[in-house]
């Protein structure tokens, strides 16, 4: 194989899976694919509402970004395009920001340009990492209450009044106050479909519930004329598929925009890497490429914004049936996106009597699965402090905003990093009697003696930290009036900055000046380097391979170290 054959399959694995395709491969696609597109067209469109705009560009969403995953991906089952969580950060994003229908749609065909643009290069930059910054309690906390958040803004095409915008509080406030003004059969449709969907889900999971209840109400729309007895319709979709078409830019959308698009280019990621790599387990057939999947999922909200798309991501409920249903390769999307392909151009006159109430009904039924309750009741059970970072994360997003609560999610995750770096564990250490094990005193009965004071700093000795490493090994030696000698177990230090090296090289002096030895045991090569490329005479220092050669050293320098003291 040439080198330029390796690159493109690199960066195009489906040219591989092409060069290995098969009859087998191609039924499961077939099927996976059909099913997938028919579940996108009632999704796409519904979704497109939770992000503000008109149904059509659901559809929109589920096409170039499709196709370029199906090249890019790595995944073999991961079905990407328009999910709930990212609308509604659309819709946070741009809501206060446009002024006219036109700015609101090319603001939010920016935004996937925008994010796209960020998935991209963390991909090629292998920048993946950074979606560490969202702590798994902080992501479960601001899913579960965005789920919530997408369920009740939906109660005004359940109830068939005007939409209120806000946090949790005013929704349901306004919404209340609009209870005299229900129009009863938008409520009977709305209750209908709820019903329908939650059995076709417990009764026939195979069957897609949402497709069944977008071809009965349209039906029921079509021969009874309710949208004229205020139940209310999608209406008009324009036929045919989205052009190509430059976005509208401009510094000033763009800055206004960046630092959403930071958060749906990352919380998107790691939705998207959730989920495929929880199928890929199952599979356990393929391995994924974390940072080619970003730069992938980057790419078709890239290539998307040409083509009227707003940004998205993969999808949950899409890719377990993808799995479930038999798709072996990316090849399922294609499938997929020929179905929306052949809606858009054929059928959009047939959606024109689609009920709003019915897109609501879906989209509460498919948000209510993204509730974790169950991970927060194990957070509380270990009685962790991440259980008030998710309920901070929590309340944040639901009763303040979605921008607001995720800025809090980072925020408590950055803070809790830089805490748990500068507050790491240590511990003296003592030997369990009759063994070469050396454990932490406060946990084990140990034999110590009292002249050797053996200490372990389990975290990089680095600027944040090294005042505190400081600090705890002058309080022992404080308590430790007989010391004579000091050894640091630095098995856990992996790493040391200049501040560091500062603070062991001060100890050094001043534990001299208190005439006791330092050794060091256990010590990275790395560590050790630094240590001697500082030190003027590298002989002053002594290290050693274990803590029994260390102690052997101390007492061989004086024999009246050799008495034990038993400490429980």
């Amino acid at each position: 194989m040439t080198t330029l054959a390796k690159h493109i399959i690199n960066y195009f694995p489906l040219a591989e899976t092409l060069r290995r395709y098969n009859k087998e491969a191609l039924k499961g696609d077939l099927s996976a694919g059909l099913t997938i597109g028919i579940m996108l067209i009632p999704q796409g469109m519904a979704y497109a509402l939770i992000a503000g705009l008109p149904p059509e560009y659901g559809l929109y969403a589920a096409l170039a970004p499709l196709v370029m995953y199906a090249l890019m991906g790595t995944s073999r089952h991961l079905s990407v395009g328009p999910v709930a969580l990212v609308s509604l950060l659309v819709a946070s994003a741009i809501n206060p920001l446009a002024s006219t229908p036109e700015e609101y749609i090319a603001m939010s065909i920016l935004l996937a340009l925008l994010v796209g643009g960020l998935q991209f290069l963390f991909g090629i930059l292998k920048l993946g990492f950074l979606v560490n910054l969202l702590s798994h309690p902080v992501l479960s906390g601001f899913i579960s209450a965005a789920a919530i958040y997408i369920g009740l803004s939906q109660l005004h095409h359940v109830f068939g009044v005007e939409s209120v915008s806000g946090g949790l509080h005013e929704i349901v406030y306004g919404i209340a106050l609009q209870l005299n003004e229900v129009s009863v059969w938008t409520l009977v449709v709305s209750i209908a479909a709820i019903i329908i969907l939650f059995v076709f889900k417990k009764k026939a999971p195979s069957i897609p519930g949402p497709v069944v209840v977008v071809i009965l109400g349209i039906g029921l729309l079509y021969t009874t004329n309710l949208n004229h007895l205020g139940v209310s319709v999608v209406g008009e979709i324009p036929r045919g598929l989205p052009g190509f078409q430059i976005p509208v830019i401009s510094w000033e959308m763009t800055q206004a925009l960046f630092p959403m698009a930071m958060a749906i280019a990352l919380v998107g990621y790691m939705e998207a890497i959730a989920v495929a790599k929880a199928v890929q387990q199952k599979s356990n057939e393929y391995t994924i490429n974390a940072n080619q999947e970003l730069a992938a999922i980057g790419t078709g909200n890239i290539v998307g914004a040409f083509f009227q798309a707003y940004p998205g991501t993969g999808s949950f409920s899409r890719t377990a049936v993808s799995y479930e249903s038999g798709g072996k390769t990316p090849v399922t999307s294609l499938f997929a996106v020929a179905v929306v392909a052949i809606a858009l151009m054929f059928l959009t006159p047939v959606f024109y009597y689609l009920p709003k109430a019915i897109l609501g009904a879906i989209i509460m039924l498919a948000v209510y699965g993204l509730i974790d309750i169950e991970h927060f009741k194990k957070l509380w059970q270990l009685k962790h402090y991440d259980r008030y970072m998710f309920l901070a994360t929590f309340a944040g997003t639901l009763f303040v905003g979605i921008k607001e609560g995720i800025l809090l999610g980072v925020t408590l995750s950055v803070i809790m990093l830089v805490y748990r770096s500068a507050r790491p564990n240590e511990t003296i250490l003592g030997r369990i009697p009759d063994t070469h094990v050396f454990r932490n005193v406060d946990r084990y009965e140990t034999e110590r003696q009292k002249e050797i004071l053996i200490y372990r700093f389990d975290a990089p000795l680095h600027f944040a930290n090294a005042e505190f490493f400081r600090r705890q090994i002058d309080k022992i030696i404080k308590n430790n009036p007989f010391t004579e000698c000091l050894i640091l177990d630095l098995n856990g230090v992996n790493d040391i900055d200049s501040t560091g090296l500062d603070e062991l090289f001060k100890l050094k002096e001043d534990l001299g000046e208190k005439h006791i030895d330092l050794h060091l045991t256990e010590v990275k090569a790395r560590v050790r380097d630094l240590i001697n490329r500082k030190s003027k005479n590298p002989n002053d220092w002594h290290f050693f391979m274990t803590i029994d050669g260390a102690i052997e050293a101390a007492e061989q320098s004086d024999p009246d170290l050799k008495n034990i003291h038993t400490d429980i």
